[in-house]
Parts: C-alpha cells; sequence; structure tokens
C-alpha cells in the first residue's frame, strides 16, 4: 500500500512538473518563482475586428476588476478545465470584446400616443436630420441582437434616406404633402409630409474652419473607435482646399493641440497629424471642448462655415463629467458662431443619451460611423448636407381640422416635441437643416367618418362639429418656421392640406410614401410600439423592396436587408411586440 501511494505522488509531482515546464518552454527556462497553480500563462493577442475570440467566457465583474489591476494587458488562467470528466482547452478573449453592452445610454422617451383632435388639435416639433440611430441600430444587428427600444429613433431611420421632393425655387425648402391609407392600423390614414432644402454644389461651397476635437482616452482604444476615425477624417481632409482650415485637438485626462490651424491643401500635415494619434488615459471633455472652441475662435472665418467635430463615444468621465454642465457649456459656446457637431463611434460604453444633447444644444447634428461606408456616407457624398446650415431653428407645427380628423398620432420625433407656444417664439432654440437635406415627418389619422378610433366619445363634454370658417375640405394646416443663418428673426411658411388629396389605395401612392412608410413600421416594431397591429417584418420587407425605387447607392437595399436580419434573430418580432 505505501509503494502504491509512494508511486501516486512521484506521478502526479511528474505531471505537475511537466506542465510547468511546457507553460515555460516558449520563455526558455522557467524562474524559481513559478507557481505551481498557474499552469499557463496567457498573453493576450488582439484578434481580427469581429472575429469571435472566446469560446468560453468570464463574468462582467471579474472582467471590470481585471481591467482595474496593473496587469490589464495579460491574464493567468488554468490552462485545462475539467467538463464532462474531460479537459477542454480554452482561450481568455481581451477585455475590448468582452465590454458589457448594457453600459451603453440611451434617453428614455414613451412612444408619442393618440390624440384626440377636439382635445389637442396642434402638434409641434422641432425637425430632426440626424441619422446616428440608423447607423447604431445597423451596428447592433450586425453583432447578433436586436436594439433596445430606447435606441430606436423613428425620424432617424426615416431621415437616413433622400426622397425625391420638388426642388425648392424661392424659398430655402420646397414642402411636399401625401395622404393615402395607413399599413400600420385598418381604416386609418398616414399623412406623410416632406420638406427639402436647395442645394449647394461642391464649388459653391463657402470657407470652412474646422476643428477635429478627438477622443483618445482609454476606451476609445479599438479598431472601431480611433482606428476607424483616423481613416474616415483622412476621407474629409480629401474634400478640403486651400480655402479651408483644419486644426485638431486631443483630449483624454488632459488636452493638447495636435495641429494648429493648417490650410486645407495640405493634405499631408493634417493626416499625418491624424497618424500619430493613440489612445490611453481617462476622458475630460469638457477640458477637449474648451480648447477647441478657442482655437475655432482664432481662425473665425466672417460668413464662412466654423465648425468643431467632435469624435467620442461619449464616455467622459474625469473633469467636467455632469451632463447639465456639459450641454451649458456648449449652449453658450454656440452664441459666438461656433456649431458643434457629433461623430460618435464604438460599442459597449457608447453614451448616445449624451452625443444626441450635445449636438442639439451645439446646432449641429449627432452622427454615428459604424464603418467605412458610413464615413463616406457622412463626410464625402453628403459633405454640403453636413457642413453648410441653410435654414437653423425649423420648427413644424401642424393644426387638425376637428370638422373632418378626429385623431392624430405623430410618428417619432418624441425628443423634439415642442409646447404649443415655442413655435412663435424665436428664443426657443430648435433643429437646423443642411444643404440638400431632406425632412420626412408622417402622422397617422383616423377620419371622422372613420371606424378605427382608439378613444371613445366624452359622455359629458359638448361634442361640436361645426367648422370654425367654414373649411371643411381642409385636413390640416401645416406651418413652418425658420431663420437665416445669419438672422434672429423667423420666417413663416403656411400650406393647406385638403381633402381631395387622399389616395384610396396604398399601392397607388408614390415610391417615397410606400418607402417611408416600411422605414417608420420596421423602426415602430423595433420600439415595440402597441399602436400598430397590421403590419409584420414580412409586410415590410414587401412594401420596401416594391417601393425601392432608384437605389444608386444601395442604402435601400441595405434597409432590406437589415429588416430581413432583424426577422431571422427574432421571428416573433411583430405588432403589439412589447
Amino acid at each position: 500500500m505505501k509503494t502504491i501511494l509512494s508511486i501516486s505522488l512521484i506521478t502526479t509531482a511528474l505531471f505537475i512538473s511537466g506542465c510547468v515546464h511546457e507553460a515555460s518552454e516558449p520563455k526558455g527556462q522557467a524562474t524559481k518563482d513559478s507557481e505551481i497553480e498557474v499552469l499557463h500563462e496567457v498573453k493576450l493577442a488582439e484578434p481580427p475586428l469581429g472575429q469571435a475570440v472566446a469560446k468560453k467566457s468570464i463574468s462582467q465583474d471579474q472582467i471590470q476588476e481585471n481591467s482595474r489591476s496593473d496587469s490589464a494587458a495579460k491574464y493567468k488562467s488554468i490552462a485545462y478545465k475539467q467538463a464532462n470528466h474531460s479537459a477542454e482547452m480554452f482561450v481568455m478573449p481581451p477585455i475590448n470584446y468582452l465590454e458589457k453592452t448594457n453600459n451603453e445610454k440611451y434617453d428614455h422617451r414613451k412612444n408619442n400616443g393618440v390624440i384626440v383632435v377636439n382635445e389637442q388639435p396642434v402638434s409641434t416639433f422641432s425637425v430632426d436630420v440626424d441619422t446616428a440611430s440608423y447607423a447604431n441600430i445597423r451596428r447592433i444587428l450586425n453583432q447578433g441582437a436586436l436594439p433596445q427600444h430606447d435606441a430606436v429613433r423613428v425620424e432617424e431611420l426615416i431621415n437616413y434616406f433622400s426622397y425625391d421632393y420638388p426642388v425648392p425655387t424661392k424659398q430655402p425648402f420646397s414642402i411636399y404633402s401625401e395622404i393615402g391609407p395607413s399599413p400600420y392600423n385598418a381604416d386609418k390614414h398616414l399623412l406623410h409630409i416632406g420638406v427639402k432644402g436647395k442645394s449647394l454644389s461642391a464649388d459653391s461651397r463657402p470657407a470652412a474652419n474646422l476643428v477635429f476635437l478627438i477622443d483618445v482616452s482609454g476606451s476609445m482604444n479599438h479598431p472601431n473607435k480611433l482606428g476607424l476615425l483616423k481613416n474616415a477624417l483622412k476621407m474629409l481632409t480629401n474634400q478640403l482646399t486651400q480655402q479651408d482650415s483644419v486644426a485638431i485637438v486631443v483630449y483624454a485626462g488632459a488636452a493638447g493641440t495636435v495641429l494648429k490651424p493648417t490650410k486645407g491643401n495640405n493634405k499631408q500635415a493634417i493626416i499625418d497629424a491624424l497618424a500619430q494619434l493613440s489612445a490611453g488615459g481617462s476622458t475630460n471633455g469638457g477640458k477637449g471642448i474648451e480648447s477647441a472652441y478657442s482655437l475655432a475662435q482664432q481662425s473665425f472665418i466672417k460668413g464662412g462655415i466654423n465648425r468643431i467635430m467632435l469624435a467620442t463615444d461619449g464616455d467622459f468621465n474625469v473633469g467636467l463629467t455632469n451632463n447639465q454642465a456639459l450641454k451649458s457649456l456648449i449652449k453658450n459656446k454656440r452664441d459666438l458662431g461656433i456649431d458643434l457637431s457629433i461623430l460618435g463611434l464604438g460599442s459597449g460604453n457608447y453614451n448616445d443619451e449624451l452625443m444626441q444633447q450635445l449636438a442639439q444644444n451645439g446646432n449641429g447634428n449627432a452622427y454615428y460611423i459604424d464603418n467605412l461606408n458610413e464615413a463616406r456616407k457622412i463626410l464625402v457624398e453628403e459633405l454640403s448636407s453636413t457642413l453648410v446650415t441653410i435654414a437653423k431653428d425649423v420648427k413644424v407645427q401642424m393644426e387638425f381640422n376637428p370638422q373632418l380628423v378626429s385623431e392624430y398620432r405623430l410618428i417619432g420625433y418624441e425628443t423634439r416635441a415642442l409646447n404649443r407656444e415655442d413655435f412663435n417664439n424665436d428664443k426657443v432654440d430648435a433643429g437646423d437643416i443642411g444643404a440638400g437635406h431632406t425632412v420626412t415627418a408622417v402622422y397617422e389619422i383616423s377620419l371622422v367618418d372613420g371606424s378605427n378610433k382608439a378613444n371613445d366619445p366624452l359622455r359629458y363634454q359638448r361634442n361640436s362639429n361645426k367648422p370654425v370658417t367654414g373649411n371643411n375640405s381642409e385636413l390640416a394646416f401645416l406651418r413652418l418656421r425658420y431663420k437665416a443663418p445669419t438672422e434672429q428673426e423667423s420666417k413663416l411658411i403656411e400650406i393647406a392640406i385638403n381633402k381631395r388629396s387622399i389616395i384610396e389605395k396604398l399601392a397607388d401612392t408614390s415610391n417615397k410614401y410606400q418607402f417611408s412608410a416600411a422605414v417608420a413600421g420596421f423602426a415602430q416594431l423595433l420600439r415595440g410600439d402597441v399602436n400598430i397591429s397590421t403590419m409584420e417584418l414580412s409586410n415590410i420587407i414587401i412594401l420596401a423592396q416594391q417601393s425601392k425605387g432608384k437605389d444608386v447607392h444601395g442604402y435601400r437595399a441595405e434597409f432590406i436587408n437589415m429588416v430581413k436580419l432583424a426577422q431571422a434573430l427574432s421571428p416573433q418580432l411583430s405588432a403589439n411586440n412589447e
């Protein structure tokens, strides 16, 4: 018995010794300080972007604990794990590929409800030409997940696409309207409103004073963050000319100037400055914003474009971290005539809520870059729209005629709602429109003689349907206010929308009506909207396919594939999905 025990102990010791020797072979001779319980020391190597690394995962709490330690660059782990009574090899993935998706921050807003016209006949909102939500949702779907409801802003999905509205002539805008059957609910109609801004050729673009304000903190150390951004800004640099000026400010724990104002035709100097950027440290966004405005003021171009392009994942964690303080800082600076736009990047810790608020307070737009094609769309193909503002503080007000319309619901624009009195108050800030931008808004309405209404008539209230001015042929009256870029007093456009414009069959409506309805339907399903009952993903695919029309850049075909991907990920996603 003693002999057998001795042999077992010797065998065990030899096995452990062999494992330690095997683990140390790549490094040469094992040191005397090697600990027996650590069989392998795994040094992390960054895998190709998007390639799955982990066969096994560890808890997120452990990841966060490891990331705070001095040995975050590598992990020590047991190389063999007993599972089903057999040894199984596994590799620990790097921290960058294990980010907690629920660390992303989104603004929570309830979906717009159905409003009774007799009780509230007027709807007022600010325009929104941001497209960040669409690109962000595309990123989430491509990662094999469905977005959380708050990540979806319906109007940003609709306005990701351009629509062939009439070209403006005398005014900065043309306004288009179309009324037809609703594909979302039986016996209801959609009122489609389209606004198109006048276009501007590249040759007639004003001189641009640009400051690239770039987050180089540790959270940006990822190929789809700082790496992607460098290539995106190189694309923009290649569009600039001698009349333009570019400066680069970076911020992490502190802020610094990487490139002083440089002529746009000195492309190599700008590209070289971008190439030397690397990420590391905490994030002092407030300090960077202050420095960027200071540089922009030094190179201010009177009558030109003066804009800061803030590129970040929004993970501000030192310095001025209070969201309200950051918004106040930017709101105070916008009066200098310097706008601020957002280029959002990354996943896991992306602060979408803050990015939206900063862009709105900075008189700019919020974009999200998930790939180089999106960068090309924003910074090359639509550069004039991105940089040149043709109208500011653009507000829309719709008054419905209770003689003909009993209920309405504005689809989207929850974060852009205004009070009725804000429409005529020129001190109230609203969204801006860039050159060539199209803005689309969709209302779902119930006619007075319709059978499908969300609300019953009140028992004790007088239900007067007598028209005030005898306009029983008008469904609604549209008002639009805007300011010229350099003016402080708004101008008014008014258009009546007539009942005779109603199209009876969905098939007879235009491609822009049908495709925007498909996009809005998809967004409502993703948000879990309960006010949609007759449309599912399969219906959206059919409607989008038959109304795709001319698709020069393939964006509409890509949308259809996104819907198909969502369908594959969650076949049960349908009307009234909570």
